[in-house]
């Protein structure tokens, strides 16, 4: 039987924000300039860099190395808390789609611990 390597794409915690960042992008992309210009650019990128950083930290080499890009994508992961809630109260999304992104932003968090985890207990070096 051949031997398989974990992937980056086998990462639920990937996947899941990966997903997330292209559903803000959707979002914000239909808003006006001043939204877009204002609160969507920081969204975006925030909401960008949490699957990036996952994908950062997974090529990387040493334990810790990796373990310190999950825990950036955790701090990204509460930035884009913080422009949900800010896209909530000033009505550039309905309450439907605010739950519907609060729900992954919510579960990501514990994906990356699972992670993070993961990575502690399985890698030596």
């Amino acid at each position: 039987m051949e031997k398989r390597f974990l992937q980056l794409n086998d990462l639920t915690s990937y996947k899941s924000s990966f997903l997330f960042s292209n559903k803000v992008w959707d979002i914000v992309i239909k808003w006006d300039y001043f939204a877009k210009d204002t609160i969507g650019k920081q969204f975006v990128n925030a909401a960008d860099s949490i699957s990036a950083n996952i994908a950062e930290g997974f090529g990387r080499y040493h334990k810790k190395d990796k373990v310190k890009f999950y825990y950036y994508s955790l701090g990204s992961v509460k930035e884009c808390t913080d422009w949900l809630n800010k896209a909530k109260v000033r009505n550039l999304i309905s309450e439907e789609l605010f739950l519907e992104l609060n729900e992954v932003i919510e579960r990501l968090p514990r994906e990356v611990h699972q992670l993070i985890k993961f990575t502690n207990k399985r890698l030596t070096v």
